[in-house]
């Protein structure tokens, strides 16, 4: 079957597919979402965040060692989780592959596909339940005590999409009939640039970077997911662009749409009709 992607067509008959960045840009701002879904309207890209993904591939390699083992990686022992290892499953691979959403399920309510791609699963062995893995890289400043990093938190308006990216991976296993915890988890490597002399090495022919690594858990909330692809939905179907966010940006998120703010400006300064 042709996959319906991109450009929504209201003609078709085939699930349109729907990633959870999508859900995130709809959340953000209905208006921004209707205007590059619907009318094909093409916003600034985002820069690849090039050093993350390779700090996301270095972590896949450290897990599917012990993947192919069927044993807990070192990290999981000192974080007393002896009991967790690496999710086998032949489909695993294939989850991985975002821009295929690799993960997906079809909502055939709403004939909808949601999708993405996931970083890693872990398996309980003691409940039987996968947990939800996420990794994440940052390059913290100190403490106040300036004797160490800080530690990393899951507060922040722009955190909120990382929580609620590992509700949608959730729900998709859940509704595929996997027995996923409540419980996910977030692998974080913090770049240490405070408290490491330099990065090359004698020879000057390689550097190397030193990473603090944290563990946080997250208790997943679904409960939004149905209700918000069923509003998503009515946008796609809509004849009129809705009104954009009035909040939600800005460092402390108490901003409106960036592009709202670029649109009245240009308005203002009769640069729209």
């Amino acid at each position: 079957m042709p996959r319906h992607r991109g450009t929504y067509n209201p003609e078709r008959e085939e699930p349109y597919e729907v990633s959870r960045f999508q859900i995130g840009k709809f959340m953000s701002c209905e208006a921004c979402f209707w205007m590059d879904r619907v009318k094909g309207i093409k916003f600034p890209g985002m820069i690849p965040f090039l050093l993350n993904s390779a700090t996301d591939t270095l972590l896949k390699k450290d897990f599917d060692k012990y993947r192919e083992m069927q044993r807990p990686h070192p990290f999981m022992i000192n974080q007393d989780l002896e009991h967790l290892v690496p999710f086998e499953h032949e489909e695993f691979e294939q989850w991985t592959k975002s821009l295929q959403l690799g993960l997906r399920y079809e909502f055939e309510e709403l004939n909808l596909i949601i999708g993405g791609g996931l970083d890693d699963v872990w398996h309980n062995t003691k409940t039987d339940e996968i947990h939800i893995v996420d990794y994440k890289s940052t390059a913290g400043s100190m403490n106040s005590s300036k004797d160490g990093l800080k530690r990393i938190s899951l507060e922040g308006p722009y955190k909120e999409g990382y929580k609620r990216q590992m509700d949608v991976y959730t729900w998709i296993l859940r509704k595929k009939g996997f027995k996923a915890s409540n419980k996910g988890y977030f692998v974080y490597v913090n770049g240490d640039q405070h408290f490491e002399d330099g990065m090359l090495d004698d020879d000057g022919n390689r550097g190397n970077m030193g990473f603090e690594v944290q563990l946080l858990s997250y208790f997943v909330n679904t409960s939004w997911i149905e209700p918000t692809l069923k509003k998503l939905k009515e946008c796609l179907d809509s004849e009129t662009c809705p009104e954009h966010a009035q909040t939600g940006f800005g460092y402390k998120g108490d901003q409106p749409c960036e592009y709202y703010r670029l649109f009245e400006g240009m308005r203002e300064h009769g640069l729209m009709n």
